[in-house]
């Protein structure tokens, strides 16, 4: 029955409580002698009257309508959004791990300094590097920590006005953006008609004031840059420092190193390629990796192997500086090494093969209906036009929110921004042939639903909670504190 006053909530009755607690039998200190007089509240707060089993199914209901590698199909492209194993999730929560402080002396630690000390090892193993740090939080403080090294070092040898960092029009974002935080201009370079670096293009803007190039391979496109040593000379002939984005590293473990293909620094997302938790805004990991001549300019302390135990590296002149507060995300870097230690030489090797594998399964199943920018085979992730859907007044975004009503996260979409009406895909090796199957038949669907009924498209999504929403609104004025629905009716 319709109640005659407005509710505040809309499922809260006046007098319904979810606790029971006993009477207070300790002598109350009046609030005024506890608080300044303006924080003190004239009127109780408007605060929901429910019952315990109504505010967990109230919770319950909302954690369900969250979309997770754990809940549905994630294929987000330059993400890596892989299934994160659980038997870590108690590695990292075992009592020694779990309840160690940073504060703590270095005697009473030295298991979780044993550990670091055998990740950073096995980092650089991978990566083909002489030293690495654990200390950046994430990816672009890795971006960001890599190219203070690289102006520390050129400061150091007298070269202070090298300050332009190239960077190829595929890039992601916070590659230019961490440039110009780090004090450098960005120059961009341009991508050539096979979806890689413009050879000629690079020879015309790298230079006495090139500090570095900033790449990722396989790049943004999904494609392996054939001339990553031809790049690398006419870097290094400049007298300019190579760094590697490490976000696509997924399709090389075990393959290629970075240090291998001519980079001298390189930083890899844990949380990414690692499996550590991805999303919702962290926590990331993003340790740093040098070849021999930066390694002076590591954040310190460096965590160090001595005869009696490990210990922090303090004494170190050259250093930028600390990066981060203590010693990077331990929990994120116990379950990388149970990750690494878990699956071997030849496991990481096998996660590579099978993520090139399923993103060309998919490709190929996708390339009939949809326009595909670039015509080869592809690594990790793969990237899709939806130019002749538009003809059709059809967008990549309606699609996108289309894709919703199948119960799968939409791929990443107008990224990379050479790529009109991108769709970029990445389904990671953890994937089934069924999913992807599953996946590809959506895509199609849709496909031919922006053909024959666009409509259908244009309004969706059509079975989620809430309908389509104001995004740029959303990303402008975000509601970020609890505003009650005066008007609700019970």
């Amino acid at each position: 029955m319709k109640q005659e006053q407005p509710l505040i909530f809309e499922i809260s009755r006046p007098g319904r409580t979810g606790h029971s607690l006993p009477e207070n039998d300790v002598a109350e200190v009046p609030v005024e002698k506890l608080l300044p007089a303006e924080c003190i509240r004239e009127e109780a707060p408007e605060l929901p009257e429910v019952s315990e089993l109504e505010l967990m199914r109230h919770y319950t209901a909302l954690s369900v309508n969250n979309h997770g590698v754990d809940t549905g199909f994630y294929p987000l492209g330059s993400c890596t959004m892989k299934y994160n194993p659980k038997m870590h999730e108690d590695i990292a929560r075992m009592e020694g791990f779990s309840h160690v402080h940073p504060y703590q002396p270095e005697d009473q630690i030295q298991g979780a300094l044993e550990l670091m000390y055998h990740l950073q090892s096995c980092l650089c193993e991978i990566t083909g590097m002489d030293e690495v740090t654990l200390q950046s939080a994430a990816g672009a403080q890795g971006e960001w920590t890599g190219l203070m090294m690289i102006r520390a070092f050129h400061e150091a040898n007298g070269k202070p006005h090298r300050r332009k960092v190239i960077i190829p029009d595929s890039a992601h974002g916070t590659n230019p953006a961490s440039a110009r935080v780090a004090g450098f201009d960005a120059v961009t370079v341009r991508t050539n008609e096979k979806g890689l670096v413009d050879i000629d293009h690079l020879k015309e803007v790298a230079g006495d004031d090139t500090a570095a190039l900033m790449l990722t391979n396989p790049n943004t496109l999904g494609l392996f840059e054939e001339e990553i040593t031809e790049i690398a000379s006419i870097i290094h002939e400049a007298g300019g420092k190579l760094y590697y984005d490490g976000a696509n590293s997924n399709a090389i473990l075990g393959i290629t190193r970075p240090g291998d293909m001519g980079f001298d620094v390189v930083h890899l997302n844990l949380h990414k390629t690692f499996t550590g938790p991805h999303g919702g805004g962290g926590p990331g990991s993003g340790p740093v990796g040098v070849k021999k001549d930066l390694l002076p300019f590591l954040p310190k302390p460096l965590l160090k192997k001595e005869a009696d135990g490990y210990r922090w590296d303090y004494d170190r002149p050259a250093s930028i500086g600390r990066v981060k507060p203590f010693y990077g995300n331990f929990g994120i870097n116990i379950r990388a090494y149970a990750y690494i230690r878990t699956m071997g030489a030849k496991g990481l090797k096998q996660v590579s093969e099978h993520a090139v594998l399923n993103a060309n399964y998919l490709l190929h199943k996708l390339a009939p209906y949809f326009d595909v920018p670039y015509e080869r085979y592809c690594k990790h992730e793969f990237v899709l036009s939806g130019k002749r859907q538009k003809k059709n007044g059809v967008s990549t975004l309606d699609m996108a929110k289309r894709l919703l009503d199948f119960g799968y996260h939409p791929p990443t979409i107008y990224f990379p921004i050479n790529v009109e009406e991108c769709f970029m895909v990445e389904p990671t090796e953890t994937e089934s042939k069924e999913t992807l199957d599953a996946f590809a038949d959506a895509m199609v669907t849709i496909a031919k639903e922006a053909e024959y009924e666009p409509e259908t498209v244009l309004n969706a999504p059509h079975t989620t909670v809430v309908r389509r929403l104001d995004e740029t609104t959303a990303a402008r004025k975000p509601v970020l504190i609890f505003k009650p629905n005066k008007n609700a009716q019970g």
